[in-house]
């Protein structure tokens, strides 16, 4: 597993092909910022599939934002990225960050889904010599929420409203900023909070805290507990969840004494609907046929299971993805095929 991050950690952008690579055919995926869990997933997946079979390629980039990716991949400009349920169903209606692109729910058609798996839990962290012990505490701080305009600055921007009744802009500095910049910035202390999903120990942590003290803020399971249903809302909407941060998972890098509780996401791996169909199964079939070699070496990729293929999403598989699960007989919800 360490060798693996590692070499995430430091944004390898593209993935090689094993032998044979010559008549292979090139896939492109995009996926978001090298440090993240899905960056880790998606770039594994393309390991596999390079490593296990010779008539495709996949190269992997992490810039942009996957609100951006939807769309190229509906516009066929890409064939793969990460996708999001919330932002799916955004896009689908022309809502929020899709507002003033017409085109959005033609586009959405367009746009499958092989698998979901876990973003995991925002953690929303600041040093531990800062003062602040509670989310209450960032008014008038400033705060690293995401990118402008992603679903991951939507979603930690209504769990931060909904557990304190801040407003991003007026109650505390919302930071504009790439995830990488946001990352340089808060290991230079220009910003006081840094946003990030992974899924507990999520490796950006891990090497934040190897250097400083951190802590994490958030809920405890007593003030979870004591919650209204309208603070706990954004961790109970489509593609959400409640995550636990254990405590002592990072060690004595991180100060907390009590597990904290924070919003996560699931996200998923979409394709273009026009992709054949042989192509999409024989990428699903070869990745979940040689993930259980991976995950006895790399932890994080045991969170990924076909678990969460059993509950409706709303958005459609691809009928290459829909194809394998049959013949391994997984029942599909009706709406996802």
């Amino acid at each position: 597993m360490k060798h693996l991050t590692r070499a995430a950690l430091a944004g390898l952008a593209t993935v090689a092909l094993s032998t044979g690579a010559f008549a292979a055919e090139k896939l492109k995926m995009a996926t978001i910022d090298p440090g993240s869990s899905a960056y880790l997933v998606m770039t594994t997946m393309a390991n596999i599939v390079n490593d296990k079979q010779s008539d495709y390629e996949i190269t992997v980039d992490a810039t942009g934002a996957a609100t951006k990716h939807m769309v190229e991949v509906a516009s066929g400009k890409i064939d793969l990225c990460m996708v999001s349920p919330t932002v799916y169903q955004f896009m689908k209606n022309g809502k929020a960050m899709y507002s003033k692109l017409e085109k959005a729910p033609e586009l959405s058609k367009n746009l499958g889904l092989i698998y979901w798996f876990p973003y995991g839990a925002y953690h929303v962290v600041t040093y531990a010599d800062s003062g602040m012990m509670s989310l209450k505490d960032i008014k008038g701080k400033k705060v690293f929420l995401g990118p402008p305009g992603g679903g991951a600055w939507n979603t930690a921007n209504a769990w931060i409203e909904s557990m304190t009744g801040y407003k991003a802009g007026e109650d505390y500095e919302n930071v504009k900023a790439s995830w990488g910049a946001a990352l340089q910035a808060f290991q230079d202390r220009q910003i006081d909070v840094y946003i990030n999903g992974g899924i507990p120990p999520y490796p950006q942590i891990e090497q934040l805290a190897l250097t400083s003290k951190l802590r994490i803020l958030g809920p405890t399971k007593a003030e979870v507990d004591a919650a209204t249903d309208e603070m706990l809302a954004p961790s109970r909407g489509p593609g959400r969840t409640l995550d636990v941060i254990p405590a002592g998972i990072y060690g004595d890098g991180v100060v907390n004494s009590e597990d904290v509780y924070e919003v996560g996401s699931t996200v998923g791996v979409g394709v273009r609907m026009d992709m054949p169909e042989d192509t999409v199964y024989e990428i699903t079939k070869v990745f979940w046929e040689n993930l259980p070699e991976v995950q006895e070496m790399t932890p994080f990729m045991r969170k990924v299971t076909l678990d969460g293929l059993k509950k409706s999403s709303a958005m459609p598989l691809h009928p290459g993805a829909i194809r394998y699960y049959k013949e391994i007989g997984l029942e599909i919800p009706d709406e996802m095929q």
